[in-house]
């Protein structure tokens, strides 16, 4: 998302490389005419692999680097203490270290401001300490909901999934999001929806 004074990445995906040996978050980057190094903000919906491991990488030396130096990160404290305890497959532990020793990386509480435009609040539903965002500017509100809210389709059906951690949580929150984003003409964005990465409700 390119704001006035931003360049956001928002979740960073499976961290796959490319043959080349580069990341491949990198260069589909480079392929919609933005550098990496033009990254400012990577805000962090949560830690599950899918969504951290391109976070970081690793050189040939086997030592991790953040992905984005430049930027500043926003991962929630407890999200990142929670993924740092070892024997949670759903968390790469130990290359989520590296987020805890970097001074860019700045660890979010239960709900605050971000620059006076970046909303974030911790919901929880689909992984304990899950957080969203909302980016207003210029009257716009876009919306993340991470994956409590991760395609359109799921906005529209009310259903209880099972791989979320509170189910019933994220059925209401995804009623209430809905209700409100018509109201105040949000853009969702979805990060598993490959039909439909946006849209108003």
């Amino acid at each position: 998302i390119r704001t006035k004074q931003d360049v956001i990445l928002i979740d960073a995906g499976l961290g796959f490389t490319t043959k080349a040996g580069e990341l491949q978050l990198h260069e589909n980057l480079r392929s919609n005419g933005i550098e990496p190094k033009e990254i400012t903000k990577v805000l962090v919906s949560h830690l599950h692999k899918d969504h951290s491991s391109g976070l970081a990488f690793s050189d040939v030396s086997g030592k991790l680097h953040l992905s984005f130096p430049d930027a500043i990160y926003y991962v929630n404290e407890h999200e990142l203490a929670n993924a740092l305890v070892a024997g949670n497959a759903s968390y790469q532990t130990e290359f989520l270290k590296v987020l805890a020793d970097k001074t860019q990386v700045m660890l979010t509480d239960e709900k605050g401001l971000i620059d006076r435009y970046i909303r974030y609040k911790v919901t929880g539903g689909h992984s304990p300490h899950h957080q969203v965002f909302w980016i207003e500017e210029a009257g716009e509100i876009i919306f993340f909901g991470g994956d409590v809210a991760p395609q359109m389709q799921q906005m529209k059906n009310k259903f209880i999934a099972k791989y979320d951690f509170d189910g019933r949580k994220c059925m209401e929150l995804r009623q209430e999001w809905r209700e409100q984003g018509a109201k105040e003409n949000w853009t969702f964005l979805f990060y598993h929806d490959i039909k439909t990465p946006t849209g108003k409700m």
